[in-house]
């Protein structure tokens, strides 16, 4: 077992290495981050982001736009270096309005030598937003991709609300097949209970791609993560997909979700009406429960909230320092913070 004491690290492919006597490990930051509506200037006549215009309601200019991706790119260049002393190998975003605007975050100074890939598809929500993965070239080779429509219809109008896909992504982490879902579910506009009808129906389809897996291979190494705009305890990650928050309970085909026990301490990956929720959270299959590191499992998971992420003073002071307030650009981040976890596999089964 690894402890906090002992620790030998050594470099290897911009990864660290653990020590505890004679062993060594392997280790990587998987991370989320809802990067709050990083939308570029111009205006898509396709999709309503009128507002992110410089003439729009939001006065979105190139100057903000400019300041806004070198924020983001601080930020997920810090996740999890305190252990590895890298970026996230792989990192699933939300609230992004293209392709071009993770081609230009991943070109900003930050993370331009970490060589980061870039999947998405777009979605057909109204405001054109979706999820990505992006993920450095050199540790993580994509086998294959694919995008998941979820159906949702207004209960009394019966017409489709259009909401975001949902990314799967397979591939090999340093020859590891594991298998990565990217969500955003649809929010809670409206209220909690009204609302979670949709949110029910997003994690249906969440449901059928690990089911799909399970059934080719009920060993799959499945990584479950984004901005679920409910909480680990409630009925759609509870119920549906089925998400249990102790280790004890997984069986074969289970899933954890380490972001519950973080719940009960009252830890938040986002705050409203003086209330922390985790909408943010990273869920894994059993496979990645092991302890037989000849393969990549998993060590354990945070919240990356560092002080420079935290509002300092007045009204939402100790929140997510957010990027956008009360109609004027703030200079901030996001009114999220990123979730983590990390993977280790001893050295010894490495191979080049």
């Amino acid at each position: 077992m690894l402890k906090g004491t002992g620790l030998l690290f050594a470099v290897l492919f911009s990864s660290f290495l653990y020590a505890q006597e004679t062993k060594e490990y392997l280790i990587h930051t998987i991370a989320f981050y809802n990067l709050e509506n990083l939308f570029d200037p111009a205006d898509d006549p396709v999709t309503f982001d009128d507002d992110r215009t410089p003439t729009g309601k939001d006065h979105w200019t190139y100057e903000i736009y400019l300041d806004k991706l070198k924020n983001m790119a601080r930020v997920i260049s810090d996740i999890g270096t305190d252990l590895t002393k890298n970026s996230p190998v792989i990192i699933g975003v939300a609230e992004i309005e293209n392709r071009k605007v993770l081609e230009d975050l991943v070109n900003e100074k930050a993370l331009f030598s970490k060589n980061y890939g870039i999947i998405q598809f777009d979605s057909p929500d109204r405001r054109g937003i979706d999820v990505g993965l992006l993920y450095q070239k050199s540790l993580f080779k994509p086998r294959n991709s694919s995008k998941h429509e979820v159906l949702i219809y207004d209960l009394n109008t019966g017409k489709r609300i259009y909401t975001r896909d949902q990314l799967l992504v397979s591939g090999y982490l340093d020859g590891d097949l594991i298998h990565i879902i990217v969500n955003h579910w649809p929010s809670r506009r409206g209220g909690e209970a009204k609302s979670r009808y949709k949110r029910n129906k997003a994690a249906t389809v969440t449901k059928k791609i690990i089911d799909s897996l399970f059934s080719i291979d009920p060993y799959a190494k499945i990584i479950t993560m984004g901005d679920f705009n409910d909480d680990p305890h409630s009925p759609s990650i509870k119920k549906i997909v089925s998400a249990a928050s102790n280790k004890k309970d997984i069986s074969l085909k289970g899933l954890y979700n380490p972001m519950a026990k973080l719940a009960k301490k009252g830890i938040g990956s986002l705050a409203w009406a003086d209330r922390w929720n985790i909408f943010d959270q990273i869920i894994i299959s059993e496979a990645l429960l092991r302890k037989d590191y000849a393969t990549y499992q998993y060590y354990k998971a945070g919240i990356y909230n560092a002080a420079y992420l935290t509002t300092k003073n007045g009204k939402y002071k100790g929140y997510p320092y957010r990027s956008f307030s009360n109609g004027v650009y703030t200079g901030g981040y996001s009114d999220h913070y990123p979730v983590y976890l990390y993977l280790i596999k001893e050295k010894r089964f490495f191979k080049k």
